[in-house]
């Protein structure tokens, strides 16, 4: 059973600035509560096959990923997918522009846990689609100035 959870924010900054912002993995852990840590294995840059290792925990885990961005477009759109880690996850970042220059940012988490993960999906799901709008909030409050 897959776990497939999405949530949406709006963010009173400029497309542009969001997506650097969430572009950049050194800047994960200071909105993804989960997250440890996060950095470049190669390229220093966010393009497609450009690499990132993450260290987090979840659960109560330690979970060690390294995802593979497969779809790039500054200020518009950022996918990845692990490449090494406890279970296959994708992640999609969507930005887009508000009438009003502003940001509605989405995040979509998709994954197929396995082992003793996967009799644990239902709970994994719940827990994931709370922290992504805890993680979105906290990042709404950093791109705003209210952190």
């Amino acid at each position: 059973m897959p776990v497939d959870v999405a949530s949406e924010i709006l963010i009173e900054r400029p497309p542009g600035i969001v997506s650097a912002y969430v572009s950049d993995p050194a800047n994960a852990p200071s909105w993804h509560d989960h997250i440890r840590s996060a950095g470049w294995l190669h390229d220093a840059a966010p393009r497609v096959g450009s690499r990132i290792s993450i260290v987090a925990e979840f659960l109560g885990r330690k979970l060690e990923f390294i995802y593979e961005i497969i779809e790039f477009t500054p200020g518009e759109k950022l996918e990845m997918r692990s490449v090494e880690g406890p279970f296959p996850m994708q992640t999609a970042y969507v930005f887009e522009e508000t009438r009003d220059g502003h940001t509605r940012m989405s995040m979509r988490n998709h994954g197929e846990p396995s082992g003793v993960s996967k009799l644990m999906t239902p709970m994994i799901a719940t827990a994931m689609r709370s922290a992504g709008e805890k993680d979105l909030a906290k990042l709404k409050r950093i791109l705003e100035g209210h952190a």
